[in-house]
């Protein structure tokens, strides 16, 4: 194993690049403009050139660094070929070949949020583990889901996507990805808000909530803190529906602990206490030893994961 080693992750507005010591230590990091003019054309290019850079900077040549780990918001192969990136303007792109003939080194790439959940297993919330089911609450809900240190990537690389599994039969609002009753519908930061609103629309009770011209997760989540009746109330439909949610996917990957993370998770105990609580309600007794974190590594996780996904 050479010393030193480069995580990517690309997204549609920065790359965030690391340095690190193949040991697990983050060197430096920075972040430069995902160009996406022409089809993205300039972001491979540029990454390389910056990544030359640091080693001229450092004094360092590429004989001692043992690779690239890229992340990228879209399907990946396990060859490294992406499966359109609409973000970043690619279509079927080989990504893995494409940088290693500008950079002259080995690349793995992977998911941007299969990388991230690699990067909490190695170095964050899962460090010690090998059976791992990452979930992160953002704008949307995305996760990784990795079996004996190895990402579930699926046949085509579509695989974790763990925020649209069904979890509501009767929903008659569809999800960003066009089908009813995702998860992403009801545990991310909007579908907490959308919980929300749904349960004010229907009560008459007095709350805290009312209050908020513009209702935000993270309000909801302080009002629980503070006591309010219907937060608290919204927190345990939220949690009863994601605790239930990885209690069958627990049946399939038996993990042995479920890492949250993505801006939601920020609420903390409030969260992923009850989550918890809903889960062992639901789960079968075989899992009852399954352990929850919360993710320790916020938006460096990707970059760890990526260099992971080369050493690994």
């Amino acid at each position: 194993m050479k010393k030193y080693a480069f995580g990517v992750d690309i997204g549609g507005t920065t790359c965030k690049i690391g340095f690190f010591e193949t040991a697990g230590v983050l060197i430096d990091k920075w972040e430069i403009h995902t160009d996406t003019t022409n089809g993205g054309e300039n972001i491979l290019p540029n990454v390389a050139q910056a990544i030359d850079n640091k080693l001229a900077q450092e004094g360092i040549s590429k004989s001692e660094v043992e690779g690239i780990g890229v992340g990228v918001p879209g399907p990946v192969t396990s060859d490294g070929v992406v499966n359109r990136c609409v973000n970043l303007g690619w279509g079927v792109f080989d990504v893995a070949d494409a940088l290693s003939k500008i950079s002259g080194l080995t690349v793995r790439v992977g998911n941007d949020a299969n990388v991230a959940a690699l990067g909490e297993m190695w170095q964050g919330g899962a460090k010690g583990c090998k059976d791992v089911i990452v979930v992160t609450l953002g704008t949307g809900v995305g996760g990784g889901v990795i079996v004996n240190g190895k990402i579930v990537a699926g046949f085509n690389g579509a695989g974790g996507e763990i925020g649209h599994v069904t979890v509501n039969k009767e929903e008659t609002e569809a999800c960003g990805c066009g089908q009813y009753g995702c998860l992403e519908q009801y545990a991310s930061a909007t579908g907490v808000v959308r919980m929300a609103k749904r349960k004010l629309a229907k009560i008459e009770d007095e709350t805290a909530l009312r209050k908020y011209e513009s209702l935000t997760a993270k309000d909801v989540f302080d009002e629980a803190k503070a006591g309010d009746k219907v937060a608290l109330e919204v927190v345990e439909e939220i949690s009863e529906i994601l605790g239930a949610a990885l209690s069958n996917m627990a049946c399939v990957v038996n993990p042995e602990i479920v890492v949250v993370g993505g801006g939601v998770s920020k609420a903390g105990s409030i969260l992923i206490d009850c989550v918890q609580k809903h889960f062992m309600e639901n789960c079968l007794f075989a899992y009852d030893e399954t352990k929850f974190a919360l993710a320790s590594l916020g938006n460096d996780a990707g970059m760890y994961g990526c260099v992971q996904l080369l050493l690994n």
